[in-house]
């Protein structure tokens, strides 16, 4: 027992040690034909964080140029330097409150119209936010219901209904029952306008049956407007062509007027017989620099006795703006919808579609035969919910 025993225990004691194996011949690469990989210089690495700090540094600078979503071409397109947003605040309509207000007179409430020119407006804007829409409709703000739905449509957007009575109360006091029917309400009306709301001193008019095409916004914005000079001028609005002064009133009755007559509102200069007449769907307004233009043109008015002429439009509002307001370059002209090619050179077309006509049997609305198709685009999404078809 104890001769196995030790036995075992003799040949367990006495195994052959292993051999250390030398850590340091196995040491280097596994493949040592191949050559190591090469150090960059230390420069390469100043030059890669340069690189990725100018790179940086170049998302803080601003846009140069744009594609607008509503070209076809998708051209490329440099934004103009002087319409950034910090200038247009600083030039808004109304200084007090940094918007652009927009006002509108319709005489009788047409809530598809109104809807089409306010989201024409928007999406011909840069900054739509700074708009604020002023729409003096019949009943005004009593009438709820169209205000929600107008404000279903545009949720984010600046709009007042306004009432009618004290614009018609003043002209209605100023002028008698002939001159009263005889002037365009929608034409006199932003004259007034600022004599009644003392918040509205400066702001964008703008007829209601118009359409602000998107694809020229890149030409000419609502808010670029807000940009011009017009501390020496009551108005400013572009000139209609298409109506000249001759086509009214004779120029040897201007000249015997002007020999006679002594008013501020008459022209030192003689009158130019083809003068072309001021467009009154588009104005800028100065209520600071109208002063008695009101006055002036229910004078003119009387003058010519034109409550006799009810076939002809009253030129009394061109002639009190004769030489007395800011002349806007032609693109701001209203033209007609007539072709693709009218519509293409232009920035604003005359409203297409059905609308309701006003009358003293009821308000009607006009046939579809004479509907173009170019307003559709401007509707909405959830026009026909809201408005009904």
């Amino acid at each position: 027992m104890s001769s196995s025993y030790m036995s075992w225990r003799s040949s367990g004691t006495n195994r052959r040690p292993t051999q250390p194996t030398n850590t340091s011949k196995n040491r280097g690469t596994i493949y040592p034909d191949l050559n190591q990989d090469p150090t960059p210089e230390p420069v390469i690495h100043f030059l890669a964080f340069a690189l990725i700090i100018f790179l940086g540094l170049l998302q803080f600078l601003p846009a140069s140029h744009f594609r607008h979503p509503s070209d076809p071409h998708r051209n490329w397109v440099p934004f103009n330097s002087h319409s950034s947003p910090s200038p247009t605040v600083k030039l808004a309509v109304d200084e007090d409150d940094g918007l652009i207000h927009i006002v509108s007179w319709m005489q009788c409430l047409d809530l598809k119209v109104l809807v089409v020119l306010a989201n024409s407006t928007l999406s011909s804007s840069r900054y739509p936010d700074l708009l604020h829409f002023h729409f003096f409709t019949p009943q005004g703000d009593k009438d709820k219901v169209s205000f929600y739905k107008l404000k279903v449509l545009f949720p984010h957007s600046n709009l007042e209904l306004h009432g009618q009575e004290k614009v018609k109360e003043i002209f209605k006091r100023a002028s008698s029952e002939a001159e009263y029917d005889s002037l365009n309400l929608e034409e006199i009306a932003p004259f007034i306008i600022p004599s009644v709301h003392q918040s509205l001193t400066k702001f964008i008019y703008v007829s209601p049956n118009l359409i602000l095409m998107t694809w020229f916004s890149l030409l000419g914005r609502i808010e670029e407007l807000t940009g011009i000079d017009l501390s020496a001028h009551g108005a400013a609005a572009a000139e209609d062509c298409s109506n000249r002064l001759n086509s009214y009133i004779s120029l040897d009755v201007l000249d015997a007027i002007q020999r006679s007559a002594s008013k501020p509102w008459i022209s030192v200069t003689p009158y130019v017989k083809d003068a072309c007449m001021p467009g009154l769907s588009l104005l800028l307004i100065n209520g600071k620099k109208l002063g008695e233009f009101l006055e002036a043109v229910l004078w003119w008015s009387k003058v010519l006795n034109w409550s006799d002429r009810s076939d002809k439009r009253n030129p009394a509002i061109g002639l009190a703006l004769y030489n007395r307001y800011l002349k806007l370059s032609n693109s701001w002209l209203v033209k007609e919808p007539a072709s693709v090619d009218t519509i293409e050179k232009s920035m604003i077309t005359h409203y297409d579609g059905p609308k309701i006509v006003c009358s003293e049997f009821g308000n009607d609305t006009i046939p579809g035969s004479s509907h173009g198709n170019l307003w559709i685009k401007y509707l909405p999404s959830m026009s026909n919910q809201i408005l009904g078809s």
